[in-house]
């Protein structure tokens, strides 16, 4: 059985812990032009003409908090109209790597369990020692772009029956 690597991501900003001083760091990030096309394509959008992010990175133990926003202007296809169309997306970020070796397990979770939706997120890995800021954002933005995108007012309408009887 082979085993495959992680797919890497276009934005790749590595951090380790011990680049982060104990006052705390910020960062202002913003993707150039071969990266966000690179991005867009991944994404499936038309394009994807701003990506920033802006982070401040503590120190959390043996690993790194991070929290901010991720800001982008993504180009869609409507999916009632098939226009071009532009959305802003904004979308908050609040992560903890810490260790793969100090992350527990969580229990497998039984069909009759209840899943608490305001609980707090697992801690991701720091990965060879470190927290990819590029690919945190990223991330965050795959997840925040809306799949089936629509023109302010745009309404599916079905095609009429066909009542000639063939």
């Amino acid at each position: 059985m082979t085993t495959r690597a992680p797919a890497k991501l276009p934005w790749s900003v590595p951090l380790r812990p011990e680049d982060v001083p104990e006052s705390g760091r910020h960062f202002d990030l913003v993707a150039d032009e071969p990266t966000r096309n690179a991005i867009a394509a991944m994404a499936g959008l038309r394009a994807l003409p701003r990506f920033t992010a802006s982070f401040d990175v503590s120190r959390r133990g043996s690993g790194l908090a991070l929290t901010g926003e991720i800001a982008a202007t993504v180009e869609q296809t409507c999916v009632v109209t098939l226009e071009p169309l532009s959305n802003d997306v904004h979308e908050a970020v609040d992560v903890v790597f810490l260790p793969a070796d100090s992350i527990a397990r969580p229990p497998a979770v039984e069909a009759a369990d209840v899943i608490d939706p305001e609980a707090a997120d697992e801690p991701e890995p720091l990965v060879d020692g470190m927290a990819d800021l590029g690919a945190t954002a990223t991330e965050f933005l795959l997840l925040a772009v809306d799949p089936y995108p629509r023109k302010p007012g745009a309404v599916f309408e079905p095609p009429a029956a066909d009542d000639s009887g063939e």
